[in-house]
């Protein structure tokens, strides 16, 4: 896949805006409150699934890398032991599903939007969930049952989240046109 010049910077910018959503958290338990949602939600609906994806995979590689990129201003492989983990690999997949469900419309309709940020937050709670469970349970060795990984991955997170997909349905419809003939 050969990227051009806008799509690159596109990409970058929202791997920064995420990493920038990482620092504006609410630490609640073992995977914080963050902003990181809003721009994995706006990545998919305004560049697409592939560049959606990459953006957040962009996003994770830095991290991985060693910049203190992840919630808590950390970064480095070792991120991969982190409850949280599982939602910044949840946001490349999740991107990917916005994308997917956003694109091949120049003008979408808020309800389109709204589904697609709906769908791709269920794919993040997925990988997320499960990740938050297996690692407090076997790295940190925090006894956790999945009612509680639920409680806690997801649950609180649902009024938040809700909000971001409304959010990001808002002004995906509002703000994609202009972004699509930025790009064409």
């Amino acid at each position: 896949m050969k990227l051009d010049v806008k799509e690159m910077i596109l990409a970058a910018l929202f791997a920064a805006l995420t990493a920038v959503g990482a620092f504006i958290k609410i630490p609640i338990g073992p995977a914080p409150i963050t902003l990181q949602m809003i721009f994995t939600i706006l990545a998919g609906i305004m560049l697409g699934s592939k560049m959606g994806a990459i953006s957040q995979l962009v996003y994770m590689i830095i991290g991985l890398l060693g910049l203190p990129v992840f919630a808590g201003g950390t970064g480095g492989v070792t991120s991969v032991l982190s409850p949280s983990f599982g939602y910044v690999i949840g946001f490349v997949f999740g991107a990917y599903v916005i994308g997917k469900i956003a694109e091949g419309e120049t003008k979408p309709s808020f309800i389109r939007l709204f589904i697609a940020s709906i769908a791709g937050t269920i794919v993040i709670y997925l990988i997320g969930v499960p990740y938050l469970y297996i690692v407090m349970n076997n790295v940190v060795g925090k006894a956790m049952t999945f009612a509680n990984a639920l409680k806690f991955g997801l649950l609180i997170f649902i009024p938040g989240d809700l909000a971001k997909c409304i959010l990001g349905a808002a002004l995906g419809i509002k703000v994609v046109p202009a972004v699509k003939k930025a790009i064409a």
